[in-house]
């Protein structure tokens, strides 16, 4: 196929009064005499287009023409040592399943859109959720225009998640939509592929206190004091957001049921959570009551085995304790983003 592509998209060369494009022609000419179906559906539209020009116009071919033809064909064919797939649509085609759907979907608009110059595959390939907040912001005729473009099956699923009222309105809509030129829905898909489909890039895909309170969550106690100190005179809201995002050695009592306590240690190396709780009952009173808090939710023999330990290696340096702490907590903050567990809300969580 992306041979004769390249025979009927290349500029004319004509060796025995044949362009290459008419070469191409007589190609898939013998093809479908010899009952060999090709894809030609693969093309772009203009390539088939040209094609079918082409074919209208041959009549009766010398057999020496033919042969030469078919030769010269099949020499290109043997000088290839690679076959890509010649075009973006192609090589949609031939990723299958190994890409994400929705953003296949969304390339295969973006590409039809550009050749064709009409903005509806971008606006139809968007998600069913898209689809009702544009719907939503949109006037009803112009919901309605919408509707009626949509695949049936699509079109059903959004207008079910559309709320009572705006579906109504919506479906009455289409009754008015009759008389509507095919220039104004070219129109109204334009201003919606620039409003809805043309999404801004950005540069960060979390808030920033969430990246904030990401940086805290590791950071010295001293350090993240200080910090939250200063935003909180600077900026309150900004300050308790970031506050909600951090979860420290100091929160595990409140934040963490003690049923959860087995599995948010078992991740945890026993010498760094020897170290953690060992540095945590020197600590702050927030910090020895999620130590104790640990202990008092463990099997007894291996709570005995840790004060033990602790006994044992007596005083630890504050910023080797700090590190063990944060790696207690690293991987209970990996639990509950994986789901595993679900953070307990505090009494200022729960007042708001």
């Amino acid at each position: 196929m992306q041979q004769l592509g390249q025979l009927s998209s290349a500029s004319p060369t004509p060796p025995a009064g044949l362009t290459r494009r008419r070469k191409a022609a007589l190609i898939v000419q013998m093809l479908f005499r010899d009952g060999n179906g090709i894809p030609l559906t693969r093309m772009p539209e203009k390539l088939q287009a040209a094609l079918a020009h082409e074919l209208g116009a041959i009549r009766l071919v010398d057999k020496s023409t033919v042969v030469q033809v078919a030769a010269e064909f099949l020499e290109e064919l043997d000088s290839i040592g690679l076959v890509a797939p010649g075009s973006t649509l192609q090589a949609l085609d031939a990723l299958g399943d190994q890409i994400s759907p929705d953003l296949a979907e969304r390339l295969r608009a973006e590409i039809i859109a550009a050749q064709n110059g009409d903005p509806w595959p971008m606006v139809t390939a968007l998600s069913e959720d898209d689809l009702v907040t544009l719907m939503e912001a949109e006037s009803t005729h112009i919901g309605a225009i919408v509707l009626s473009k949509l695949p049936v099956a699509k079109a059903a699923e959004v207008l079910g998640k559309l709320p009572g009222e705006r579906a109504r309105r919506i479906s009455f809509g289409m009754s008015q939509t009759s008389s509507v030129s095919p220039d104004a829905v070219l129109k109204i898909g334009k201003a919606l592929m620039r409003d809805h489909c043309e999404k801004s890039t950005i540069a960060f895909n979390r808030g920033p206190d969430a990246r904030l309170g990401a940086i805290l969550n590791t950071s010295p106690a001293a350090t993240r004091e200080d910090v939250l100190t200063s935003l909180n005179g600077d900026d309150p809201k900004f300050a308790d957001d970031v506050r909600k995002n951090i979860f420290t050695f100091a929160d595990i009592a409140t934040r963490i049921k003690g049923t959860d306590i087995p599995v948010c240690i078992r991740a945890v190396d026993a010498d760094e959570l020897n170290v953690a709780i060992s540095a945590a009952l020197a600590g702050s009173d927030d910090e020895a009551a999620g130590a104790e808090y640990i202990l008092a939710n463990m099997s007894q023999r291996m709570a005995g085995s840790i004060r033990e330990a602790v006994d044992e290696m007596g005083p630890v340096k504050r910023k080797t304790g700090e590190a063990a702490m944060n790696v207690v907590t690293t991987a209970i903050r990996t639990l509950a983003e994986d789901g595993g567990i679900t953070y307990q809300s505090t009494d200022d969580e729960d007042d708001e």
